[in-house]
């Protein structure tokens, strides 16, 4: 009988765990994790008394409900921490975001920050950017899109912004007006400013122990690890795993979805060369153990500047001292190369670590750990809302649900993984319960 068909869920990161928690229907479900534990890049690696997250996983909550949910599962171990987030260029430290704290440049880097702004104000008009460069240059003029915006995203997205639409930073790129930059020019800006001002984080066990508390709320035996999903056959409602084909009422799914689409045997052609021009990022990364508490007080500094082998590095333990054994720090150090660094590499980005205050010495360093993290930062390119719309109709009609940072094809936070969770169990549960074909 149709009623007995599962909702499958493929994928047992945050999403696909917020999935499960939420459907309220009576039929069953089955969450297929090709792991060996839930919660995807929300997990916590431990070496030797240090703990790792797959880089910062600051947990920022502004929606009411998955706030409640969060601090009722775990509110006993989250501490509240004020951002402390540093940008080093030009030889000094200076105050995140760069365009509201230009104080502490040299002065003619300043002087450049604040006219280009000025100049970009008065002429701006109202023709919407074409892209990310453009929109650079349209809300924070020549000085501030050169000194750091637009080195600082080439080094993340690893391509130019002018290749990126403007569409994913709304949010996430703090816009000052005038009288901000002025004030930060001066030191007479607010101390903060941008979405994370504050974060929460567990008091130990690093992000994972969000991961925990929500996956114990599942029925273990709806859970299967090591389990990897072969094929999706979107006509026959089916998927295979271990060379077994099971039918599926509804499927969640948060692999990339450019995979989800290359794992059906025979998607429409528009379909497929739709998924097959979006495009994503790869993250290199370092976790960095070191004897020595770190230098500096900051959570993470973003460095703009080419000459250094890095774009942001985070140190856990300044945010959360039990991330590292007594007297000790960690670090993670994203990388502005996509390839795996050798030795000598490692060696040149140790030494650089030291530039910026992330590292006392490198005779300090226990051990530094190559780490790799694909499809980190999708690229907002020319091709992207045309594939989107036309990938996600046929997969919904089909009853699949690509969700998630990696399903939806976004850039997110963990909150949003957890809301589209939330979103989807929703649409799943109202879905008829025939299986008849549109």
């Amino acid at each position: 009988m149709t009623e007995g068909l599962p909702v499958i869920i493929v994928g047992g990161g945050l999403t696909g765990i917020s999935t499960a928690l939420h459907l309220r229907g009576p039929r069953p479900y089955l969450l297929l994790e090709r792991d060996g534990a839930l919660g995807g890049l929300a997990r916590t690696e431990q070496v030797y008394g240090y703990s790792f997250d797959h880089t910062g996983h600051w947990l920022h909550l502004r929606d009411p409900y998955i706030k409640e949910l969060v601090t009722g599962l775990i509110g006993d171990q989250l501490v509240s921490v004020d951002r402390v987030a540093r940008i080093h260029s030009h030889g000094r430290r200076t105050l995140y975001p760069f365009q509201a704290n230009l104080r502490g440049l040299p002065p003619d880097v300043i002087q450049e920050c604040l006219v280009g702004f000025v100049r970009t104000l008065i002429a701006r008009g109202e023709r919407e950017p074409r892209n990310f460069e453009e929109y650079i240059h349209h809300h924070f003029g020549e000085g501030i899109a050169r000194h750091f915006m637009i080195p600082y995203n080439t080094k993340l997205w690893g391509v130019h912004p002018r290749e990126i639409t403007s569409a994913w930073c709304s949010r996430f790129v703090p816009k000052p007006d005038l009288e901000q930059v002025v004030a930060g020019a001066v030191g007479a800006g607010e101390a903060q400013m941008g979405y994370n001002v504050q974060f929460l984080y567990p008091r130990t066990g690093g992000i994972e122990t969000l991961s925990r508390a929500l996956a114990g709320e599942l029925d273990s035996e709806k859970v299967k690890l090591h389990t990897e999903v072969e094929a999706v056959d979107p006509d026959a409602r089916t998927v295979t795993v271990g060379g077994e084909t099971l039918e599926y009422h509804a499927l969640m799914s948060s692999m990339p979805l450019p995979e989800l689409v290359g794992r059906m045997p025979d998607p429409p052609a528009e379909v497929a060369e739709a998924a097959g021009k979006l495009r994503a990022t790869s993250l290199r990364y370092l976790n960095v153990a070191s004897r020595a508490p770190c230098p500096e007080s900051y959570h993470w500094v973003y460095v703009p500047e080419e000459r250094f082998p890095f774009y942001r590095v985070g140190c856990f333990s300044n945010a959360v001292p039990s991330m590292a054994p007594e007297g000790c720090s960690n670090l993670y150090v994203e990388l502005t190369d996509r390839h795996e660094p050798g030795e000598g590499e490692v060696k040149e980005i140790l030494a650089a670590l030291c530039e910026v205050g992330a590292l006392r010495s490198v005779e300090d360093v226990q051990f530094a750990h190559v780490r790799n993290i694909p499809c980190a930062y999708v690229v907002f390119d020319d091709h992207y809302e045309a594939a989107l719309d036309t990938i996600f109709p046929y997969l919904e009609r089909n009853r699949i649900y690509s969700r998630g940072r990696y399903g939806a094809w976004i850039y997110n936070a963990m909150e949003d993984s957890l809301l589209a969770g939330k979103e989807v169990a929703g649409i799943i549960d109202a879905l008829p319960s025939e299986h008849s074909r549109p």
